[in-house]
């Protein structure tokens, strides 16, 4: 059984298998536009360590790809996707996340180190103290976007995505059994991020602790590879685990956190999640 991942876009979903992507949109009319194209293998992703870094950046290029063609889809004009504009936007999003979750944590502690000194004398608690102010910006940050009605809707797309990878992974692929699956998956990209967030503060307290600000920040942006590299290998293990079984408690952080991400979907928004999956596994065969 292929490893087949997704994710959800406005009024879409988009399925990843090893062969190719697919992604369906809900159109203005209540029609379903599909889009669809093969990937190339490459052996670097079957690196262990380093594949982590290569399938993450790999797949931040097809997400924009297929966010980019259901805004398209929703606003009823399908444009040839700008190359540039793709570029600059994944450039940007990039670089607002390390100011947001690299940088900002990082200053935010200097500062806090002024008031209590045992934050500026330490490198464990000031990087404990640091990994607590990155994580609470992340929950902060999903839980304001998740007020917006609009991201609402691709929360409850991104739940009807995850019911149809639980139905493919248990080899029912009926109507019933979808709706019956939960709207949270433990190989989730929500999962990810948390997965993330915890190895960031183990590999930064490597970071010699008196070193200036400006070199743990440029420290941390070179070491984000090694990080995503761990986290992705942390993920697939994780994956392995069974929610009932002794170790399943390790799946209730990332589990938890998709509370957050996913709504339940309706009968309309799984059934266009089933017709990007079918897509997609029109390509592996």
């Amino acid at each position: 059984m292929q490893a087949i991942g997704g994710q959800a876009v406005i009024e879409g979903v988009m399925f990843k298998s090893r062969k190719g992507w697919a992604v369906a949109v809900r159109d203005p009319k209540g029609g379903i536009r599909i889009k669809q194209e093969p990937l190339k293998s490459r052996k670097i992703e079957k690196v262990f360590l380093v594949r982590g870094f290569i399938i993450l950046f790999h797949t931040l290029i097809l997400g924009m790809k297929a966010l980019e063609y259901s805004a398209q889809v929703s606003a009823d004009e399908e444009k040839p996707i700008n190359p540039f504009v793709m570029g600059v936007t994944l450039i940007s999003s990039f670089a607002i996340g390390i100011g947001l979750f690299l940088f900002l944590p990082l200053y935010a502690t200097k500062l806090l180190g002024h008031l209590f000194p045992l934050i500026a004398k330490s490198g464990l608690v000031f990087n404990l103290v640091d990994g607590l102010i990155r994580v609470g910006l992340f929950l902060a940050y999903i839980w304001i976007i998740g007020l917006w009605k609009e991201m609402r809707r691709v929360f409850e797309y991104h739940g009807a995505e995850h019911k149809v990878i639980h139905a493919y992974e248990a080899g029912d692929m009926s109507q019933t059994r979808i709706v019956a699956c939960s709207p949270q998956h433990p190989r989730c990209g929500t999962s990810f991020l948390l997965i993330v967030m915890v190895i960031s503060i183990l590999v930064f307290s490597l970071i010699p602790h008196g070193w200036p600000i400006l070199y743990k920040f440029l420290s941390r942006v070179i070491l984000i590879p090694l990080i995503a590299g761990i986290s992705y290998e942390t993920l697939k293990a994780s994956a392995r685990v069974k929610a009932g079984s002794a170790l399943g408690f390790i799946l209730t952080p990332g589990l938890a956190l998709q509370r957050l991400t996913t709504r339940e979907p309706d009968a309309s928004q799984i059934e266009v999640a089933l017709k990007a999956f079918e897509s997609v596994i029109a390509l592996e065969e």
